[in-house]
């Protein structure tokens, strides 16, 4: 399995870090995880390339975390490619549907197929997912991939979540923002640290930096590593992970 990160910015994207989006790849099979702002662009860089995409599944609704998603189904649309299925919590056929209604000029421009899931198991581009809700401002799945990749998306650092990774070879989770930052809806690295402790997680990615990070990454870590001692790294745009 290879795990690429395009987009591991977030709602305030850097130069160096777009919004969020990243793809899992294994045999044959390609399935983009969220669609911010950038990441039609970061998948051309990267290679893979958006007709490699006929799947997308979706954290939640933020703009962050879907704002490519109608510019992927046109570059597909131009590039001949007919199908595209959008995989995401309750309330996507919505989003879709209200997002076609603006531009009604892509409505059936693609064999376009929703599915809305829940927290449970499925399967999404030929790989079996368990999804778990996670606590965030709106409702939100955190994807695990047997027990090779968790990807956590939006989420407070909570008990339930850490035990759902736990057993992974490699966790992508949100840390947006530095300790002394008030934020909820999202976890700072000490109260991270605390929840991971006493798991068993192969690597951790840390992922959908708001700028306050810049230049804190050292601190951060330590913070975590008061309570985390396994192996914690910053994600980078671009970056590619092979798990065995």
């Amino acid at each position: 399995m290879r795990v690429t990160f395009l987009g591991t910015g977030s709602a305030m994207p850097t130069g160096e870090r777009f919004q969020t989006g990243l793809v899992v790849q294994e045999d044959g099979r390609t399935l983009l995880i969220d669609c911010g702002c950038g990441v039609l662009h970061r998948l051309q860089q990267s290679g893979i390339g958006y007709e490699a995409v006929s799947t997308v599944l979706l954290t939640h609704h933020h703009l962050d975390h879907v704002a490519d998603l109608l510019p992927l189904m046109k570059a597909r649309w131009l590039a001949g490619e007919e199908h595209l299925e959008v995989v995401g919590p309750q309330g996507t056929k919505g989003l879709v549907d209200d997002l076609l209604s603006v531009h009604e000029y892509m409505q059936d421009k693609l064999d376009l197929q929703v599915r809305e899931v829940v927290a449970g198991e499925f399967s999404v581009a030929g790989f079996d997912v368990s999804a778990y809700e996670t606590r965030h401002s709106l409702p939100c799945l955190a994807y695990r991939f047997d027990d090779r990749f968790t990807f956590s998306g939006d989420s407070e650092a909570f008990a339930g979540l850490a035990n759902f990774a736990d057993g992974s070879a490699i966790l992508a989770h949100d840390c947006s923002f530095p300790d002394d930052v008030d934020v909820s809806n999202h976890p700072t690295p000490d109260l991270l640290g605390r929840e991971l402790a006493g798991r068993e997680i192969g690597r951790v990615y840390l992922t959908h930096l708001y700028p306050h990070t810049d230049g804190r990454h050292g601190e951060m870590l330590e913070s975590i590593g008061a309570h985390y001692d396994g192996d914690v790294r910053f994600a980078e745009d671009l970056t590619t992970v092979t798990i065995e």
